[in-house]
């Protein structure tokens, strides 16, 4: 029986609603009351400030906050410093994060999935409104750069207090990358007692996964400490429908801190810092046949192969805020280094793809950022600052490939070795300035100007400038809209001509040459939304877009390792509409998303050595829709609190599906996708050891297999499909002292 995605979508909404809170700076709705029941043990939500609202109603203006103590004024200053006139805001807290069927331990892409407009992707990407990536990251308001495109992740969401992802037309403070903002409040010791929790979750597929958390405060001295280990047998996405994947094990630690002084009453002074360690094996897909002879060996079996890839992250991030006069700020130097290690199967990788090339890529990003905000005129908030980022760069590739004869056959079966290497400096360094003008007591002009430049393989800059409005037409009525100008610089992680030069006449050697060099994108995007509250539980929003791009940037996997290439359209257009629903009433809390979307590129200008002859002959005169394009997505789930100390819940993400080979590049679409999933929680109290808080969690309920990637499509390397029915049990003791 053939379902309609849009009447699963009506169905599962009669349970399910959403959450999506339009981008309001002025006077927020009523706040919805309270679930009777009380936060699982360890999850300590006393950070919660009123400048962080709910998954589903935004926060007042932090000039209408009253500082509660000195820590509260502080944030609220912060937070001021961040506008979001014009743009979508949705806001996951750490109750919701708690509530979804691994809590805590759920990995941050899988959280913001819970987003309007977010699709998953293979090796943990995210797309919002039909972007590849292209994410900014900030951590109490200090920007993080990006590590070298993988699939480990590097944030823990158990150091999430609050997280709101922001897209749309953003303000001027925004920019590099564009797509969406994931803006990330941190727990913090001041706001908790002093204490913490220890817990393990474990399950299905060799699932272990302990962690510690620790946080406090003496004098002006308050930290928050966590980390975790995590190994199990799925670490990438299956390349088939088994349920036991082939070589799939994965090691992950992860570890993040947070050390803040109070210097006075105005003035405080934070150091946050992270560090991930992540060993995968690269899944075999068996039955392969291999391509090339290997001395006096032709067969190799594929379920044999031991490729094997690293990644590191580490970043440190320096930040001093307060206040002088009326003027707030804040400044901060960081620094982030990001490493990625390949190591192929010599004799397999030659046998199947001609070339088994060891890649050692590494980034190191120091960074610049200052932040002020001034209130003039009475009505006025004057916003500007500065970003400045040097990034260097290095790939060193040891290659091994056979000699081809002239028309490319395979020469000999003994091969030989190519060295290449990268070494980039890229600049990047932008400046700002904007009004927040409350031109009455319900509408508000956010209008302003920034600008950029971006020095690596050329200089490209732009002035960008940014406008957006709000009205609260009723008390119940918000209307949102604006524009931006954006200018998006390409990723410093690629590969140069000399590169592709160096593999002339060998089974590596590429078809085209072309222009290697990746261009910034510029690109004109509108936003436009409408939220409204019936009654203190029910919050409709409705957001439509639109995205006119220039040199449409997208990355592809197009080497036998999980590393991205940037290249450009010419054209690009983008287009979509999400609509979000959220119930929140006593025991009972409910969110339904569901976006419609199309992202489409025209013309490869740049690193048209990735593609074939024929498809750069049809994408240089048609339209073609971008490897990332879903044109539907949905996600949904409903809590309930029994008991104060046991809930229910499920939730659910449904796709459309993702691109795939047709008769034209990226001509069809994967078949449609649904993934349940269930949890129950409950706390126990023992009279001995105190609470020790309990969750059960099923993942992929109905043991759906689904597709994320067929392993065709422009820049897909291999198929993958979404993870198998699965078990998991936490276990969490919290402890003070």
């Amino acid at each position: 029986m053939k379902v309609s995605p849009l009447a699963l979508g009506l169905c599962l909404a009669l349970y399910a609603s959403a959450s999506y809170a339009e981008s309001v700076t002025g006077q927020a709705p009523t706040q919805p009351p309270a679930a009777t029941a009380q936060p699982p043990a360890g999850d300590d939500t006393s950070g919660d400030t009123a400048d962080q609202a709910s998954r589903n109603r935004r926060a007042t203006k932090a000039k209408q906050l009253g500082a509660v103590n000195v820590t509260a004024a502080l944030d609220v200053a912060r937070n001021n410093l961040s506008p979001d006139t014009g743009s979508s805001e949705y806001v996951i807290n750490a109750q919701d994060i708690q509530a979804l069927p691994l809590g805590a331990s759920t990995p941050l892409n899988q959280v913001l999935l819970q987003a309007p407009g977010v699709v998953q992707d293979s090796y943990g990407q995210l797309h919002v409104r039909g972007d590849h990536a292209n994410l900014q990251y900030r951590i109490n308001g200090v920007m993080l750069p990006e590590s070298i495109a993988g699939f480990g992740q590097t944030i823990d969401a158990r150091t999430i207090q609050s997280v709101k992802l922001l897209d749309g037309a953003l303000p001027a403070q925004y920019g590099e990358r564009t797509a969406a903002v994931v803006d990330i409040t941190t727990k913090n010791g001041t706001d908790l007692s002093n204490g913490g929790v220890v817990g393990i979750t474990g399950g299905t597929f060799g699932t272990v996964n302990p962690y510690a958390s620790i946080w406090g405060h003496s004098g002006n001295w308050s930290y928050f400490f966590t980390g975790n280990y995590l190994e199990n047998n799925v670490g990438i996405e299956n390349p088939t429908r088994s349920r036991d994947p082939i070589h799939d094990h994965t090691n992950q630690v992860k570890g993040f801190g947070d050390i803040t002084y109070l210097i006075n009453n105005d003035t405080r002074l934070s150091f946050l810092f992270g560090v991930t360690n992540n060993r995968f094996q690269i899944p075999n897909n068996p039955s392969q046949t291999p391509q090339f002879g290997y001395l006096d060996q032709t067969d190799f079996n594929s379920a044999n192969l031991n490729e094997r890839q690293n990644e590191q992250t580490r970043f440190g991030m320096l930040a001093l805020q307060g206040k002088l006069g009326d003027t707030t700020y804040q400044v901060s130097i960081g620094q982030r280094y990001s490493g990625l290690q390949y190591y192929p199967d010599d004799i397999g990788d030659l046998m199947f793809n001609g070339v088994a090339g060891q890649i050692n890529q590494n980034d190191r990003a120091s960074t610049l950022q200052a932040d002020f905000a001034t209130p003039w005129g009475g009505s006025h908030t004057l916003r500007y600052g500065v970003y400045y980022e040097f990034d260097r760069a290095m790939t060193n590739t040891n290659s091994l490939v056979f000699p081809t004869n002239p028309d490319g056959s395979q020469a000999s079966t003994v091969p030989f070795n190519i060295f290449s290497g990268d070494r980039i400096l890229a600049k990047t360094a932008a400046i700002y300035l904007q009004d927040e003008w409350d031109i009455t007591d319900t509408f508000t002009l956010n209008y302003g100007l920034r600008g950029d430049r971006y020095t690596a393989f050329r200089e490209e800059s732009q002035l960008s400038p940014r406008v957006g409005m709000l009205w609260q037409a009723t008390d119940s009525t918000t209307f949102h809209a604006g524009y931006s100008r954006y200018f998006t610089p390409p990723q410093t992680e690629l590969i140069s001509s000399e590169n592709i030069d160096a593999f002339a006449n060998t089974t590596n050697a590429v078809k085209n040459y072309g222009n290697n060099t990746p261009l910034t994108e510029r690109s004109n995007y509108f936003d436009a939304g409408v939220q409204q509250n019936i009654g203190s539980d029910w919050t409709l929003g409705l957001d439509a877009y639109y995205r006119k791009v220039e040199r449409l940037q997208d990355l592809g996997q197009f080497g036998t390792a999980l590393v991205y290439s940037t290249f450009n359209y010419k054209y690009g257009r983008v287009r979509g509409t999400e609509f979000t629903l959220s119930y929140n009433h006593g025991p009972l809390s409910a969110y339904f998303n569901a976006a419609y979307s199309r992202a489409m590129g025209k013309d490869v200008i740049t690193g048209q050595y990735n593609f074939g002859v024929d498809e750069l002959a049809y994408i240089t005169n048609n339209f073609i829709h971008l490897d990332h394009d879903q044109k539907l997505a949905s996600s949904g789930g409903v809590t309930y609190a029994i008991t104060d100390t046991t809930k229910v819940g499920a939730d659910y993400l449904f796709g459309s599906g993702l691109r795939q080979a047709g008769l034209v590049p990226n001509g069809l679409s994967l078949p449609y996708y649904f993934q349940l999933n269930f949890n129950v929680s409950h706390d126990f109290d023992f009279e001995s050891i105190g609470k020790v808080h309990t969750q059960l969690a099923l993942i992929n309920a109905l043991d759906r297999s689904y597709r994320l990637r067929s392993g065709t499509g422009v820049g897909v390397g291999a198929p993958q499909y979404g993870p198998r029915r699965g078990v998991f049990l936490t276990l969490e003791k919290p402890f003070d002292f």
